[in-house]
């Protein structure tokens, strides 16, 4: 897998090149400020960014703008956002160029080298990877909504454990319920929200995901 890694603070970005290294992927570019990322994925077109939200020259959301102006001109560029903070607006811009292949983890939350490294291929893979943090806030958002007022409170965890990226089994793992829960939860999930069946673990978390950002 090739990474392009974009991380203005010297030793995280070394320290996230020596943990894909180690994982045996490769970082085809490690940046630092917005403008060198934007150049870097279009000459690179890499298998997925890593991209810090906030870079030089401005500290602001130079990443997230370098990020969301690559997927526009490569649609379904694989794209990562680490950040120190949850900011809804940063997950839904992301979201706008498109709910495959998008992450958004929080810094301080990374304590496993495995975790976050499954997290990064399933980005590269075409899947998702969102911090919990991030869900709950996009939630919170639709919870005026209708249709979000008909599910029961084991339903909204459940459908929270999907926006994140969750498989059946992780969903069950997480919630401490078996499998044949988590299918009959999401059997009644869907149709209170309106949204079309799926037999694949990506086709679902996509689907919910595009109803938060509704």
């Amino acid at each position: 897998m090739r990474v392009v890694l974009a991380e203005d603070h010297f030793l995280l970005r070394d320290g996230l090149a020596r943990l894909l290294a180690a994982f045996g992927h490769e970082v085809a570019a490690a940046v630092d400020n917005g403008p060198d990322l934007l150049t870097a994925l279009m000459d690179l077109r890499p298998d997925v960014a890593i991209v810090d939200v906030r870079l030089p020259p401005g500290f602001s959301d130079e990443g997230l703008r370098a990020a969301v102006e690559a997927r526009g001109r490569v649609p379904g560029l694989p794209v990562l956002l680490l950040s120190q903070y949850v900011e809804p607006l940063y997950a839904h811009e992301l979201l706008a160029t498109g709910s495959e292949g998008v992450g958004y983890v929080l810094k301080d939350r990374v304590s496993n080298g495995a975790q976050f490294i499954g997290s990064i291929e399933r980005v590269a893979g075409g899947g998702t990877a969102m911090d919990p943090e991030v869900i709950s806030q996009l939630l919170v958002r639709k919870a005026r909504d209708s249709a979000m007022a008909t599910l029961t409170a084991r339903e909204r965890e459940v459908l929270e454990c999907l926006a994140q990226g969750r498989s059946n089994a992780g969903v069950a793992e997480a919630l401490f319920i078996s499998e044949k829960a988590v299918a009959k939860h999401i059997g009644n999930i869907f149709p209170k929200l309106g949204l079309p069946p799926s037999d694949t673990d990506n086709r679902r978390v996509l689907a919910v995901l595009a109803y938060l950002e509704r």
